[in-house]
């Protein structure tokens, strides 16, 4: 009987494995043990990290309609509860990009959620 090293099988694994290692620094890139145990790491790590960077973009979006509530006279609480009496879906990303890039529907949208708020709260006064 002949044997068979299943040569053509484990070349294209290996080049799986360097290809994705492809651009790692040092050994991690070209010996195939180094480069597994990167690869499994770097895949595990992936999934954290794609929850992170969702997590710190709704941060930012935040901060960037803070910044734009303060400059309307409102603060971030009260402009969301008031979005929300007044039924406008708009979620954080659209916020921001708003408040970003056009002021002054921006500021008309304060002004339909500040008229939703209840009567006993107030608006905070504009230094």
């Amino acid at each position: 009987m002949v044997r068979i090293k299943a040569s053509v099988a484990r070349k294209r694994g290996r080049k799986r494995i360097f290809k994705i290692t492809k651009g790692y620094f040092g050994q991690r890139k070209n010996r195939y043990v180094q480069a597994i145990k990167t690869v499994i790491r770097a895949l595990r790590y992936s999934t954290k990290h794609r929850k992170a960077r969702a997590r710190d973009f709704r941060s930012l979006w935040i901060v960037r309609i803070n910044a734009a509530c303060k400059d309307n006279g409102i603060i971030y609480s009260r402009l969301i509860r008031g979005l929300k009496e007044a039924k406008i879906t708009l979620d954080r990303k659209m916020l921001s990009e708003i408040a970003l890039n056009d002021p002054k529907t921006f500021t008309q949208i304060v002004q339909i959620a500040d008229k939703a708020l209840p009567a006993t709260i107030t608006r905070m006064k504009k230094n």
